[in-house]
């Protein structure tokens, strides 16, 4: 493991910038299991027979899984390290695999789903985290980068690969995941907390003449110091996680703008299919994981083409993209039209990775090593509660009053959310008053 940081120095982080992007791979592997299964939903609906208020319960227990295993996985992983957390979920990934490739019943669906929510909290808190740690602090902005793509192109990847292989899909992810078991037991982490002892040195104390990177202005009162705000917070293993004292308004802006786009996708990739096929009259898993792919590739080019613009602008032009593509979606289905449904799929996927992307800047730049699982599980936890709710809310809506009033109401609740989300981006602290990591 040691002889990984001995490559060629990469940088402040003296980690190879080929480290940076292998340490991203676990979060693609994971979350290429996580949306797998969405084309294949209308053939298992179809076959052993549920209703789309099941569909979503279906895809609800992955939220809960999601949910529960961030209640946890940040927090153990600041305190015994980021391997111990990511080694078991991706068992639990491996074992999600089997079940979805002989599921036979909603009741084997619901178990798979289970654990590869369980497996994705472990990722996007541990595992996104993972990646800066071996990025160092002069590779921040890199590393919120290609963690936040890692998460969204296999997002994208998985309904693509299983519309065109079927459930043959799952044996190919098998082969994934075990890749990334290899890249996990490999990466050059260290120490007890799993970050390497150069990155946690390396965290500037606060002085008179320059602010703190968790303080809004030099003046502010009661500031932790550095070596406070870098140790895991103590208290309880299990609770909602959250971020060190200073870093809340960066919090907020970053679930005020991911939020609204995680649900949009959310939304798309739970009824989208079926939205798809009743206005196409196809039930082809290829149809509807291609459209996955293209939206969820849509948020990995959005990312690169902002990334180098300030994060407010970053997570206003998200906000924007969220409301206008909730707009496409009310349209699309009172017009039952193909290219604005698509739109819609685009235009949400673009919104929740400019969220993605400027929610992980900001906490990346604010929050040292010792707390980043613990505050990227509470930017999810944020984002996947109304992820969670309002898609499932909006399937059984769908069941009793139709799929077109079910998606319009659902469309223009998002758009309100999507609206609030820009003008507490607006109101909010300045970014650019936190001292760049």
């Amino acid at each position: 493991m040691a002889s990984g940081v001995r490559e060629a120095d990469g940088g402040e982080g003296g980690v190879a910038t080929r480290w940076v992007w292998t340490a991203a791979w676990p979060v693609t592997a994971v979350f290429v299991l996580s949306n797998a299964a969405t084309p294949l939903y209308v053939r298992w609906q179809r076959e052993i027979g549920f209703s789309k208020g099941t569909l979503t319960v279906i895809f609800a227990c992955y939220i809960v899984g999601l949910l529960g295993s961030l209640l946890v996985s940040g927090v153990v992983s600041d305190r015994v390290g980021r391997k111990p957390v990511l080694l078991p979920a991706l068992g639990l990934a491996l074992a999600a695999c089997a079940i979805f490739a002989s599921a036979s019943s909603v009741a084997a669906l619901l178990v798979a789903r289970l654990f590869s929510g369980i497996a994705v909290g472990a990722v996007v808190s541990a595992g996104m985290a993972a990646v800066t740690d071996v990025a160092g602090p002069g590779r921040r902005r890199l590393a919120a980068l290609l963690a936040s793509c890692a998460m969204v192109f296999g997002a994208g990847l998985g309904p693509l690969l299983a519309g065109v292989l079927g459930e043959g899909v799952f044996a190919l992810e098998a082969v994934l995941l075990v890749a990334a078991v290899l890249v996990v037991v490999r990466m050059p982490l260290r120490g007890s907390s799993g970050v390497p002892t150069r990155s946690v040195r390396s965290v500037p104390a606060p002085s008179a003449s320059a602010p703190s990177a968790s303080a809004p202005s030099a003046s502010a009162p009661s500031v932790p110091s550095a070596s406070a705000r870098s140790a895991p917070a103590s208290g309880a293993w299990v609770r909602i996680p959250a971020v060190p004292r200073g870093s809340g308004g960066e919090l907020l802006m970053g679930i005020a703008v991911f939020a609204p786009g995680i649900t949009a996708t959310s939304f798309v990739l739970s009824l989208g299919p079926s939205l798809l096929s009743g206005l196409l009259d196809t039930t082809s898993p290829v149809v509807a994981g291609a459209m996955a792919f293209v939206m969820f590739l849509t948020a990995t080019g959005a990312q690169f083409a902002v990334q180098r613009l300030d994060r407010r602008t970053i997570l206003l032009a998200g906000a924007v993209s969220t409301t206008i593509g909730m707009g496409a979606l009310i349209a699309a289905v009172r017009a039952s039209s193909v290219p604005l449904l698509v739109a819609a799929a685009l235009l949400a996927g673009a919104g929740q990775g400019m969220g993605q992307l400027g929610g992980l800047s900001l906490l990346n730049s604010s929050v040292p090593p010792g707390r980043l699982a613990e505050a990227n599980a509470a930017l999810n936890v944020g984002g996947y509660v109304p992820a969670g709710v309002l898609p499932v809310t909006a399937g059984y809506l769908s069941d009793a009053v139709g799929l077109t009033a079910g998606a319009t109401v659902f469309g223009a609740v998002l758009m309100a959310l999507a609206l609030v989300g820009g003008l507490v981006v607006l109101t909010g602290p300045a970014p650019g008053q936190r001292k760049e990591a």
